[in-house]
């Protein structure tokens, strides 16, 4: 080999090893971003704490999980991985173990995140009363796993820790979908925007205690078309979406954006992301095959007319092509589905994820 030939195979294998080091470098950036994430919500974000109650809101049987490593039934409503999964891995994390397996144990370790999502939950006590871990009660465990680091990493640390923590919140579809099943009688008394307006009411005092609680870094994911889930499609004779549900996820979604974008003005240190998954998720309902889709009406798993009258258990009939589907079940969406939405979410731009995305909230 000539010199020039030398110095230019030095220079490549230099700017391989750049490369390589700016790679591991913004990968290291980034987890030392967020240390952690804790999760709140509903059963879009359960990873198995509804596995530990006495339940019907329970995933841990198949067809679920037959798409996860190993093809088991963890507590996820969907055929493999769920939205807090992409989510740790987008950040370079592990998924954050549900509480009520961890908390049990003498050795809990809380700094690594904590998931405390659980299936059927809703922003009021009412909604599915005794089935699942309600919202308050989330964050009533979130004050015991606070404590816990306090104790463990002194004041300061702690509230350093969490505030460069990354908390996920999802929830309020399950209230919704309980308020367009009730009855007409029930609904002349609490109109929508009544309905709505003690949402936000409640909402606004749950997200205040979690920054008390030392919460500084929120990603809100807003409610998705509910009216479209192949449940309530089910019950309308032509099979399209309920034009009340995706009503009400829209004004649910829009106050929420606007309780997170005055708190940010208001408290100190707050930095915030909504997701808009309603206008998000209709785009692939809308138009699935610009997508990859072949089908975003019926449900993969599940029984009756649109795999919707019964969920997805073990007698259920489940697709053969489930990247296809945009629902899993009756109400949840495909691994699929929740790959690409946190992808959005993760890089995307306004309207849908705004004022920031999440990787720009992980590095304020």
């Amino acid at each position: 080999m000539d010199a020039g030939n030398t110095i230019a195979a030095a220079s490549s294998a230099v700017a391989i090893v750049v490369v390589l080091v700016a790679a591991a470098s913004s990968l290291a950036a980034a987890e030392a971003a967020v240390p952690a994430v804790y999760v709140l919500g509903d059963s879009l974000a359960d990873v198995g704490n509804n596995n530990h109650l006495l339940t019907l809101l329970k995933a841990d049987f198949p067809h679920n999980g037959i798409d996860y490593p190993g093809g088991k039934a963890t507590g996820r409503f969907s055929n493999g991985k769920n939205f807090p999964d992409f989510l740790a891995e987008n950040l370079g994390l592990a998924t954050s173990p549900p509480y009520l397996t961890i908390s049990s144990s003498s050795s809990a370790n809380y700094v690594n995140g904590v998931n405390f999502a659980s299936g059927g939950a809703g922003v009021f006590n009412s909604t599915n009363k005794d089935q699942c871990i309600s919202f308050d009660k989330q964050i009533e465990y979130y004050s015991k796993v606070q404590a816990s680091l306090v104790q463990s990493l002194g004041e300061a640390q702690a509230a350093s820790h969490l505030a460069k923590s990354l908390f996920a919140i999802t929830i309020g579809s399950n209230d919704i979908i309980g308020y367009v099943r009730s009855s007409a009688a029930a609904k002349a008394t609490n109109p929508l925007e009544q309905f709505v307006n003690a949402l936000i009411q409640s909402l606004t005092g749950q997200l205040q205690r979690l920054y008390d609680l030392g919460a500084r870094r929120v990603l809100f994911l807003g409610t998705g078309p509910v009216g479209c889930c192949p449940s309530l499609r089910e019950l309308s004779a032509d099979r399209g979406c309920s034009g009340e549900a995706n009503d009400a996820s829209a004004r649910y979604n829009a106050a929420a954006a606007s309780l997170l974008r005055g708190m940010g003005e208001r408290r100190a240190g707050l930095r915030y992301a909504v997701f808009d998954s309603s206008a998000a998720l209709l785009r692939y309902i809308e138009r699935p095959a610009a997508y990859g889709f072949a089908e975003a009406r019926a449900a993969c798993c599940g029984l009756g007319d649109m795999n919707a009258k019964i969920g997805c258990t073990p007698v259920s009939f489940y697709c053969a092509n489930r990247t296809g589907y945009v629902f899993w079940d009756f109400y949840h969406p495909t691994e699929a589905t929740a790959r690409m939405l946190t992808a959005v979410a993760f890089d995307g731009s306004p309207p849908l994820v705004f004022p920031v995305n999440i990787r720009q909230l992980a590095d304020m």
